[in-house]
């Protein structure tokens, strides 16, 4: 039985990551000719194309991705409270562990993208590779602040380092 709770756990996961990338890709203002973005917006669609008929953006908002975040983690979170043989729950304890995996995902995500982002400024300062592309128009957002507050040493940005250890303690917090 934790097999299929761990590839079920895991599928939907990975599937509330792209969707919650999409957004977040949006939100920031990515550029969607990227490989990377496009694989993600094509992974997507399937799902955002039927809302967005339904669904009209809010400004900068585009209200069809939120709904998608929220179903596929209404899903999980269904999913798993079945699995685990609790039956369904009730309202407070599905939108708090909604919640909770939404938040969860975000920040990991984002402690995955800052390592990834620093890692590859050391190993290729000034390169260019989709992905780094992708990197930087997610954590710059994240970045910038911390830099005004931090600023370098000796040429060093440290400001990767400051985040990811408020990430850890958001995550901590989470638990």
């Amino acid at each position: 039985m934790s097999a299929i709770y761990f590839i079920v756990e895991t599928l939907l996961s990975l599937a509330l990551f792209v969707f919650l990338v999409r957004l977040l890709l949006q939100l920031t203002r990515a550029d969607f000719r990227n490989p990377i973005s496009q694989a993600v917006v094509r992974l997507t669609n399937p799902l955002i194309l039927p809302l967005r008929r339904v669904l009209p953006p809010v400004g900068k908002l585009d209200s069809a991705s939120v709904v998608a975040v929220l179903l596929v983690t209404g899903v999980e979170v269904g999913c798993l409270f079945a699995l685990h043989g609790v039956g369904w729950p009730g309202p407070l304890v599905w939108a708090r562990a909604m919640l909770v995996e939404i938040s969860s995902t975000l920040l990991w995500t984002y402690f995955y993208a800052i390592f990834l982002y620093a890692l590859l400024s050391l190993i290729a300062p000034g390169g260019y590779s989709p992905l780094q592309s992708v990197l930087a128009a997610l954590c710059e957002p994240v970045l910038r602040p911390i830099r005004r507050l931090i600023p370098a040493v000796a040429g060093l940005d440290l400001s990767p380092l400051w985040a990811i250890i408020v990430i850890q303690a958001l995550l901590i917090l989470l638990r």
